[in-house]
């Protein structure tokens, strides 16, 4: 049996990815710093590690074939992403084990362009997308090197799945119990979404494919590229009745953001809610065959009751 280790397992990714390698008959092990995890992740073996201590990581990761990397600092702490990296090549490298990794759009900046593929290059115009090009960076040279073989599978805006943290919980549907669909950007512009268990079941696929990969391999995952208008009907469709638009105040954290290091962080990356952009592929489906994708109504409406929102009896997910 294959083993595949989970870093970040507490996190809504981790758990997501978890849970689909779990249901494929993996041998999980989920790491994380406390070495305890989530109810639903049964079946996994729970295993204390510290992704900036490089000898626990690699005792936590001894022995797996496979390193799924769900690493992801909350914003105020991205320092940390490029040292973290650094420890799981090394603890890739101590196992022979393969590297699967999430990739973001924040390697493109401003201006986003309105189609991603594969080839589209990178123009990083933030200190976060810097971060990820130099850890992208840091993958292919080990992959060019024969050392540690990375696959990276690049995705929007996470939406779905259990836990809190994203867009569509803090902001979205924050209000949608009390009526209201609060949008970040303008209603009618087009932005990349991607529905976790839909994204953590395309990583089971590469893993089961990799007879069709090479060594470092770069894939888009093409989400729901949607408006803010289409969430607001499938959300009204999951509720049963309308909802009131209102707008994220943005003038808010910029007012705030010399005084608020959360808020300046967020806002550094407000382009994204006000540039059109989605992302296709010419290779997922070539490599995985059909590219897991909910329908929007359903898998708005199951992200709305993940999150506690109670939906209408006939919209509730099978």
């Amino acid at each position: 049996m294959i083993k595949i280790a989970i870093l970040g397992a507490n996190g809504r990714l981790g758990r997501a990815v978890a849970k689909a390698f779990i249901d494929a008959g993996f041998d999980v092990r989920a790491v994380t710093r406390t070495g305890k995890v989530p109810a639903e992740l049964k079946g996994a073996i729970a295993v204390s590690g510290d992704a900036l201590d490089r000898p626990s990581l690699i005792r936590a990761t001894q022995g797996v074939d496979i390193i799924f990397n769900g690493l992801n600092p909350i914003y105020t702490d991205w320092g940390k992403c490029l040292p973290m990296a650094e420890n799981v090549m090394a603890a890739c490298r101590a196992n022979g084990a393969l590297h699967l990794f999430p990739g973001t759009v924040y390697n493109y900046g401003s201006p986003m362009p309105q189609v991603i593929t594969e080839d589209t290059p990178f123009h990083p115009t933030t200190e976060k997308g810097r971060i990820r090009c130099a850890m992208e960076e840091l993958f292919r040279r080990e992959a060019d090197a024969g050392r540690v073989r990375t696959l990276l599978l690049r995705a929007g805006d996470f939406f779905g799945g259990t836990g809190s943290g994203g867009w569509f919980d803090l902001v979205v549907a924050a209000k949608m119990e009390k009526g209201v669909y609060t949008a970040a950007g303008p209603a009618d512009l087009v932005h990349e979404w991607a529905y976790l268990p839909d994204f953590a079941v395309a990583f089971v696929g590469l893993a089961r494919n990799l007879d069709r990969l090479g060594f470092y391999e770069a894939i888009n995952f093409p989400g729901h590229a949607v408006t803010d208008l289409d969430i607001k009907v499938a959300a009204e469709k999951a509720l049963g009745r309308k909802l009131k638009l209102t707008f994220m105040p943005w003038w808010v954290l910029r007012a705030g953001s010399p005084f608020v290091a959360m808020w300046r962080e967020i806002a550094s990356m407000s382009y994204l809610r006000f540039e059109a952009h989605r992302l296709v592929s010419a290779r997922l489906e070539k490599v995985i065959g059909e590219i897991p994708h909910t329908p929007l109504d359903q898998a708005v409406a199951e992200a709305m009751q993940a999150i506690g929102i109670a939906v209408a009896p006939t919209r509730q997910a099978a």
